[in-house]
């Protein structure tokens, strides 16, 4: 076989050389679809003009060797590797999956195994996910976030387990949407009447080459489920440069969205905000530096519906990691104050993202990495309002969430049910790209149950009776005597925080409180025992949260879920006879702390007595500040603010039964 030499190099080994000098230089910008075509050439994987490369290896030994090579490039290891991860960047998780089993054969590539257990755990094959994180860090002897973020996969398969077993889908519809796009990704939906707005890179017919998949945003009608008339939304656009993730203000007269581009291995990306005039959307204009601070990224905004609080994802200074979920407010002029984080309960060491706010119950929707999930970016909620104070982040589970990124949220549900009617992106079903899904949540009663039992022996108790109460308005939902084996069980329409106060005879009254279910999709949720302690003569038992008014005897209202548990131990236990006592620290004089507590005695004994307690099985006893549990000063003569506060406090006493 004749091989042609040109300059010193075969034919075949300059073609080659070129395919991996090309791809190299693709990776390094950031291009990694051109960089993946390029090493696949190289190869021997895909096509070179129209024949395939007849097993030809550029890194075998019919490669002959140029005298001078400027331009170093990798060798084939570093090939398939850079291969593996253009692959995986571009979540195409199913072609990065063999490149990444020939890296880990070689110790070269230390985040090998790690970025080899992501995708198997994207491709759905838990167990050799496992085993591969395992083996990762064995191996990895760096204390860093990656060992951190290896150790949070773990958790997650174990959390995909969990959801695997929980989970009843038959409350649950999920579909693909169809009818806006035959190629291409789909993102990023804004749900407005009967209109949605959304990203998405189909083909452009008639764009240049290098602009045919650009990010446009695009909007069609969506009626009973079903999207048509897709056409762009008109925002005007710039060559070279990606746009999408619209967020409208209240009035719908001015929209806020992204615009990036990418190159040199990185994404630049800024919020810019357009007008509506004349029926068009005006040239964007970027806002203020405030929010789009040079060097650093801002995107996916959410307007708030008082017109002026703009959530948005930006990586600026101040954050806890990657993307963070910053606050700012903008005048009449689009003038921005300086964005506030919105700290650490929310923002984690990783991406956070896509923020969504759902008003009927004010839940924050946003998608994260930093946490333990079902794997990839996940959709979380937290109740609260922004500016004020936050309750804890949550999981939605399965089946919104997936073992691949789910991300961007909008929801036409009820306070009640925020899933009822809800339209997201995930990449579940895809090779590649984000695709819009519709899920419906259908809310089917709930069961909650437990067992009563004796506190020091675990001994069932039978016949107890236990109340399920919302906390919220200290309202009783439900009522009923405990089995013969100690069980309770409740029928309810949906979750919520809730406790179960139980009561029998001969026993002192205890309470469980319930919170929601980490996964709102489980149908039963059962609980930890409720442990009641048998009733002991003469022993003050101290009385939690019972609250007075500063210097007074009025009872304050957060006071009475306390006090209805006595009422509940008379209900199980009509006979006894208990003494209710008060008691100060020792601020003031004696006399005066002698009568406050007297008063405040009494006030309790009062309230039980309003409440249907015989007013002979009370008495009412004050002690003012003569029998303290804790020391009122430390013994340097300082004052003692936590002795203090245990010593005001409010008892009762069985003196008998």
């Amino acid at each position: 076989m004749l091989i042609l030499v040109f300059g010193g190099l075969s034919l075949h080994a300059q073609v080659n050389y070129e395919y991996v000098k090309a791809a190299d230089q693709y990776y390094a910008k950031g291009d990694y679809y051109s960089a993946a075509r390029w090493y696949e050439k190289a190869l021997g994987k895909g096509k070179i003009k129209g024949r395939t490369s007849g097993g030809f290896s550029p890194y075998g030994s019919n490669r002959a060797v140029a005298p001078k090579q400027k331009v170093a490039v990798s060798d084939k290891e570093q090939a398939m590797f850079n291969l593996a991860e253009s692959y995986r960047k571009l979540h195409f998780h199913e072609k990065a999956l063999p490149y990444y089993q020939d890296a880990v054969k070689t110790e070269r590539f230390p985040l090998a195994r790690y970025h080899y257990a992501t995708t198997l755990r994207a491709m759905q094959q838990n167990e050799a996910a496992e085993s591969m994180f395992n083996e990762f860090l064995n191996s990895y002897t760096e204390n860093d976030p990656i060992r951190e973020s290896a150790q949070r996969e773990l958790a997650s398969l174990q959390y995909q387990k969990v959801q695997t077993d929980v989970v009843d889908m038959s409350q649950y519809k999920v579909t693909k949407v169809t009818g806006l796009a035959d190629t291409g990704g789909l993102y990023a939906p804004v749900w407005i009447d009967n209109t949605v707005y959304y990203t998405s890179t189909k083909p452009e017919e008639g764009a240049p080459k290098l602009q045919v998949n650009n990010n446009r945003v695009y909007q069609a009608s969506y009626t009973n489920g079903t999207f048509s008339a897709p056409a762009k939304m008109g925002l005007p656009e710039m060559n070279d440069v990606h746009q999408g993730a619209v967020a409208f203000s209240p009035d719908g007269n001015k929209v806020i969205f992204n615009r990036w581009t990418i190159g040199g291995g990185t994404k630049s990306s800024s919020l810019y905000i357009s007008k509506m005039q004349d029926g068009k959307w005006t040239n964007p204009v970027a806002l203020p530096e405030a929010i789009n601070m040079p060097g650093y990224n801002a995107q996916q905004a959410f307007w708030m519906n008082d017109g002026k609080t703009l959530l948005f994802s930006s990586d600026m200074p101040g954050g806890f990691g990657g993307f963070d979920l910053w606050m700012t407010t903008l005048d009449e002029l689009d003038n921005a104050t300086p964005p506030v984080n919105m700290g650490a309960g929310i923002n984690t060491a990783n991406d956070d993202q896509a923020p969504y706010y759902h008003v009927p119950s004010q839940s924050l929707v946003y998608s994260s990495n930093g946490r333990v999930g079902m794997g990839g970016m996940d959709l979380y909620y937290v109740k609260g309002t922004p500016g004020g104070t936050w309750g804890e982040v949550k999981n939605f589970g399965a089946p919104l969430n997936s073992n691949k990124d789910d991300i961007y949220f909008a929801s036409k549900g009820k306070a009640s049910n925020i899933l009822e009617d809800v339209l997201f992106s995930s990449d579940r079903d895809a090779s590649c790209c984000l695709e819009i899904f519709a899920l419906q949540r259908t809310i089917l009663p709930k069961t909650i149950s437990g067992i009563v039992v004796h506190c020091e022996t675990k001994v069932p108790l039978p016949g107890a009776t236990v109340s399920l109460i919302n906390p919220s308005n200290n309202q009783t939902i439900g009522t009923q005597k405990a089995g013969t084996d100690g069980s309770y069980s409740f029928t309810i329409d949906d979750y919520m925080p809730l406790k179960a106060v139980a009561s029998n005879e001969g026993y002192v009254t205890n309470e469980l409180r319930i919170a929601e279910p980490a996964n709102l999709s489980m149908l039963k949720l059962m609980n930890p025992d409720i442990c009641l302690n048998p009733i002991e003569i003469e022993k003050p038992v101290v009385v939690n949260n019972v609250y007075y008014d500063y210097d007074k005897a009025e009872l304050r209202p957060e006071s009475f879920p306390e006090l209805d548990k006595l009422v509940a131990m008379f209900e199980a236990n009509p006979n006894i006879k208990v003494e209710i006592s008060a008691h100060t620290d020792s601020k003031g004089s004696n006399k005066y702390n002698q009568r406050l507590s007297e008063a405040r005695a009494k006030s309790v004994v009062d309230y039980l007595i309003g409440k249907g307690v015989k007013p002979e099985n009370l008495t009412s006893k004050g002690y003012g500040a003569t029998q303290p549990v804790a020391d009122n000063t430390n013994e340097d003569g300082s004052d003692n603010p936590e002795g203090r506060q245990l010593n005001r406090r409010t008892e009762f006493k069985v003196v008998s039964q």
